[in-house]
C-alpha cells in the first residue's frame, strides 16, 4: 500500500470470516508475529490470505462472511491459503432464492447537487457533447475512421464547442444471422450506442448496401417492440451508392453529413441540471485481494449517494455476481425484478455450458496474483459496487433503463464488453475500480479509474484518477472515500475535471456482445 507500516498488519472483514488478507506492502516472512499472537507459518504476499484458525480438511474456507471454499488439505493457523490447497464451492442454486425478502428501506433524499451538462430534446442529459458515427457493418470501419481524422483535423476547430467525435467501429452486420433470436442483443446495443446521451441526438449512419444489417433495421423500426424513427433518409450514406465516382466522391459524402450534425452540436451549452440526470456505470476489472474491502465498497457508498440523489446507476458482470446472487435476489425491490435477475443468471449458464466451460474460468492470473483465489472469492468483493439501495430494475444486454434508481445490467464481465454494453445502455459517466493497474478507456464516456491500493495508484500516477488505499490503511473510511468518488464524478460530469484516459486519449474499440450465429 506505500504503507511504511511498522508492525504486521492483516485485515479480516466479517467477524464469521477464518482467513484475513495481508496489508503490508511487500508482504510478511515466515515467523512474523501479529498483535494478536498469529504467526506466519509461511511467506505471504500482499493480499494473500492466511489462515486466522486451524482448518480440517474438507471445512469451510470463509471471507465475507461467506463460504469461498474447501480445504483441500489440513490447514494449521498461520498458513497460507491460496487456489491449491482449497476447492470451489457450487454456484448457488437459481430455483430456490429468496426474492425481495429483505427490500432495504429508502435511503434519505440527497438534494442540492447540481452539474453542468447537455440536456437533449429527448429528457436525457449527456456529459459530452459528441458527434457519433454509427456503421450498418464492419465494411465501411476504415473509411469512417479515414474520415474521422479529417473532421478531427479540419472541422473540429471550426466548431470549438464540440468534444470530439467518435467512430462507432464493431464487427457486426453481415456475415450474421440478424434474424436468429440472439441477434436483438448486438442489433439492439448498436441501436442503443448511437441513441447515447452523449451524442446529443444527432445521429449519422454510414453502411456499405449490400449488408444484412441494413441503416433501416438497425436505427428504425422497432427495438424491444417499442416504435422508433430516428433517422432522416439524409443521415444514411450508403458507400455503393451510385452518386459516388470513387473514394473522394464516399469522403465528402460523409463529410457534408457530418458538417451538418456539427452545426447543431456546436449551438449547445452546458446547463445545470440535478445530479438525478446522471446515469452512471460502476465496473471493476484486473481485481485484487483489496478491491473488495476498498476501492469497490467506497463506489457501493457512492452508489447510494448517487441514488439518493436520484440519479441512475448500473452495475454488471454476470459471472461477478454470480455467486452473490443469493444476497442481491432479497434486495430486489419486487419478484419481477428477482425473477428477471434470476432470468439472466440462468441464461449466462447456458450460454457458458454452450462453450463448455463455467463461471470458473473468470479468474485470470493478476486476480490470483493479487491474492483473490477464485471467482466465489471475486463475486463476493465485486458485488459491494451495487450499495446497499433496492434493486429496481434488471436490463437484458443492450436495453436502455425505464426507472431511476440501481439497476442491474447484464453483461458479460469483459471489461471491453462490459463498457460497450454498459455505454449502449445510457451511461454517460464510468467508475472502473481496478487493483493490478488497466490504461482503459472509452471515447464514448469518461471513465473514472480508482486504484484498490496506493502502490499501483502512486505507479501509475498518471493513469489512475483516484485511490481507495487509506481504507486499508485506517487513515480514511469507505464513507470518507465513497464522498470523495462522488465529488469526483460531478466535476467530470460537468468537464470541469478530465480523467487521465481522456488526457492521454486512451479509448478501447467497442466490442458489442454476440452471442447470435455467424454464418
Amino acid at each position: 500500500m506505500t504503507d511504511n507500516l511498522t508492525r504486521p498488519l492483516y485485515i479480516k472483514v466479517n467477524p464469521q470470516d477464518n482467513v484475513a488478507i495481508v496489508v503490508n506492502d511487500k508482504g510478511l516472512a515466515r515467523g512474523t508475529q501479529f498483535d494478536d499472537g498469529l504467526i506466519l507459518l509461511d511467506d505471504i504476499a500482499q493480499g494473500h490470505k492466511v489462515a486466522l484458525a486451524d482448518i480440517a480438511q474438507d471445512s469451510t474456507i470463509i471471507r465475507y462472511g461467506e463460504i469461498i471454499g474447501y480445504a483441500l488439505t489440513s490447514i494449521a493457523r498461520g498458513e497460507r491459503i491460496d487456489e491449491t490447497i482449497t476447492r470451489m464451492p457450487v454456484a448457488p442454486q437459481l430455483d430456490d432464492l429468496a426474492i425481495a425478502t429483505k427490500i432495504p428501506p429508502d435511503l434519505p433524499p440527497l438534494t442540492g447537487y447540481t452539474f453542468e451538462g447537455y440536456r437533449n430534446e429527448d429528457g436525457s442529459v449527456g456529459t459530452r457533447n459528441l458527434l457519433g458515427i454509427t456503421m450498418s457493418v464492419n465494411c465501411v470501419a476504415g473509411v469512417v475512421e479515414y474520415v474521422v481524422k479529417i473532421i478531427e483535423r479540419d472541422l473540429l476547430p471550426r466548431y470549438p464547442n464540440v468534444d470530439g467525435v467518435v467512430a462507432l467501429t464493431h464487427l457486426y452486420g453481415c456475415g450474421v444471422a440478424i434474424d436468429a433470436p440472439a441477434a436483438i442483443m448486438p442489433i439492439r446495443s448498436l441501436h442503443n450506442l448511437a441513441k447515447n446521451p452523449n451524442f446529443g441526438g444527432e445521429v449519422m449512419v454510414v453502411g456499405l448496401g449490400c449488408e444484412k444489417l441494413q441503416p433501416a433495421h438497425l436505427l428504425q423500426g422497432t427495438i424491444d417492440s417499442i416504435p422508433i424513427t430516428v433517422l432522416e433518409s439524409d443521415d444514411i450514406i450508403s458507400l455503393q451508392d451510385e452518386r459516388h465516382h470513387g473514394f473522394a466522391s464516399m469522403v465528402t459524402h460523409i463529410l457534408d453529413v457530418a458538417e451538418r450534425h456539427l452545426v447543431r452540436l456546436n449551438r449547445r451549452r452546458r446547463e445545470t441540471v440535478p445530479v438525478s440526470e446522471l446515469v452512471v456505470g460502476m465496473q471493476c476489472g484486473g481485481s485484487d485481494a483489496f478491491s473488495g474491502i476498498t476501492s469497490n465498497p467506497a463506489v457501493g457508498f457512492a452508489t447510494d449517494l448517487l441514488v439518493r440523489c436520484g440519479a441512475t446507476v448500473l452495475f454488471s458482470e454476470v459471472t461477478e455476481v454470480r455467486d452473490g446472487i443469493h444476497l442481491l435476489t432479497p434486495r430486489a425491490a419486487n419478484r419481477a425484478v428477482g425473477e428477471a435477475l434470476i432470468r439472466e443468471m440462468q441464461w449466462y449458464d447456458e450460454y457458458l455450458a454452450q462453450g463448455q466451460v463455467d463461471r470458473s474460468a473468470n479468474t485470470t492470473p493478476g486476480n490470483k496474483k493479487g491474492g483473490l483465489n477464485n471467482i466465489v472469492e471475486k463475486a463476493m468483493g465485486s458485488i459491494t459496487k451495487s450499495g446497499s439501495s433496492p434493486i429496481v430494475e434488471v436490463l437484458s444486454p443492450g436495453q436502455r433503463p425505464t426507472q431511476k434508481g440501481l439497476i442491474f445490467a447484464a453483461t458479460p464481465a469483459s471489461d471491453f464488453i462490459c463498457g460497450t454494453q454498459q455505454v449502449a445502455s445510457g451511461i454517460t459517466v464510468q467508475v472502473f475500480t481496478s487493483g493490478r493497474g488497466t490504461p482503459y478507456g472509452l471515447a464514448m464516456v469518461p471513465v473514472i479509474k480508482m486504484a484498490s491500493r496506493h502502490e499501483i495508484a502512486e505507479r501509475w500516477f498518471d493513469l489512475i484518477d483516484i485511490s481507495a488505499g487509506d481504507i486499508a490503511l485506517g487513515k480514511a473510511s469507505i464513507a470518507d472515500i465513497g464522498w470523495q468518488l462522488f465529488h469526483l464524478i460531478i466535476a467530470v460530469a460537468s468537464g470541469q475535471h478530465i480523467p487521465w484516459s481522456d488526457h492521454w486519449g486512451l479509448h478501447n474499440p467497442l466490442a458489442i456482445f454476440n452471442p447470435a450465429p455467424v454464418t
